[in-house]
């Protein structure tokens, strides 16, 4: 083998090897949860504990759910800066219409809210052609109000036994606690999971993100595919005011300010691109953990709330970073 021939299979040893993150995106956000947890581990004498643990993952289900949401939004190239202030005002519809009619139908009344915003942003960006960032930041804007005003400046407290089922705790194995709010997370989880790699329907939204114009060229329906993603968005984050309940059984206008950036940090430290068709649930929930994992630690670190939120946004920069660098050497 001359040595010309020898630099050439080593060359593409090497593309293969760094090609490899691009088509396991999972990889590099559960490598950084096992980091985490290492070493607020040894960092403190409380993160290590099946208690805290338990709770680590209970404080993930809120935005570990909105990011499930955010990430077939995000595969198909969109963005969703409204996801956590539906999420709040159907929180806030469950507990006002919980107080005067029937729970079951206040828990679908809120779930139907979230799913009536996913159309009508999906509408705007299929019909009229608006950029999602516009219709969401409008939509964020308008929902962040309305929820002021329908708590009218007081938390709402929740007391039903549906509305908060969800927090409900039970032990695994005689000592693990677990909710069924978890149980319920994992299923979604799995269930988009399937959805995205075993129909039709997710080869769509994989190629609707990757490139739009190619895909309808190929016959697939880009508008109807790009409107069905935001109504299921939409269910996942009424699921996730559900989840939200069952966590605190209070609907606060003030609650998840930062909602929406916690799930875009989640779903691109999972190893979705921000530019679309590529990534999967599976690096979403670990990059949802992850934050969980991070803003804990450093809670029990006693460090500040704002240098956690300054610790979060330069993850959230170096992902994009690493996300970019890795787009250009696929296409060189």
């Amino acid at each position: 083998m001359t040595t010309a021939t020898a630099k050439t299979v080593n060359n593409r040893e090497r593309e293969t090897l760094g090609e490899f993150f691009l088509r396991a995106p999972a990889v590099g956000p559960a490598l950084a949860l096992v980091v985490a947890v290492l070493v607020f581990s040894f960092a403190t004498d409380t993160f290590f504990d099946l208690d805290n643990l338990s709770t680590v993952v209970q404080q993930s289900l809120v935005v570990g759910t909105l990011a499930l949401g955010q990430t077939l939004i995000i595969l198909i190239a969109g963005i969703d800066l409204s996801n956590a202030s539906s999420m709040v005002v159907a929180t806030l519809v469950m507990a006002k219409l919980a107080a005067v009619t029937n729970v079951f139908f206040a828990l679908l009344a809120g779930v139907v809210l979230t799913v009536v915003v996913g159309l009508f942003i999906g509408t705007l960006a299929t019909r009229i052609k608006l950029p999602a960032f516009i219709i969401t930041l409008g939509t964020f804007t308008g929902l962040t109000a309305v929820a002021k005003l329908i708590a009218g400046g007081q938390a709402v407290p929740v007391s039903d036994g549906l509305l908060t089922w969800l927090g409900t705790k039970r032990y695994l194995f005689g000592g693990i606690p677990i909710t069924y709010g978890m149980t319920l997370a994992l299923l979604m989880f799995l269930a988009v999971w399937y959805a995205l790699t075993k129909t039709a329907w997710g080869k769509h939204v994989y190629a609707v993100g990757n490139a739009p114009e190619s895909a309808r060229l190929s016959g697939i329906k880009v508008n109807r595919t790009v409107l069905s993603v935001y109504l299921v968005a939409g269910l996942c984050f009424g699921i996730a005011a559900w989840q939200a309940l069952g966590r605190t059984p209070n609907a606060d206008p003030n609650q998840f300010q930062l909602g929406n950036l916690d799930s875009i940090t989640a779903v691109v430290l999972g190893g979705t691109s921000l530019f679309g068709g590529r990534g999967s649930v599976l690096g979403t929930l670990f990059g949802a953990l992850v934050v969980a994992v991070l803003r804990s630690g450093l809670t029990q670190m006693g460090v500040d709330g704002n240098y956690q939120d300054l610790a979060t946004g330069a993850l959230l920069i170096a992902a994009v970073v690493v996300d970019r660098i890795a787009r250009r050497q696929q296409q060189s």
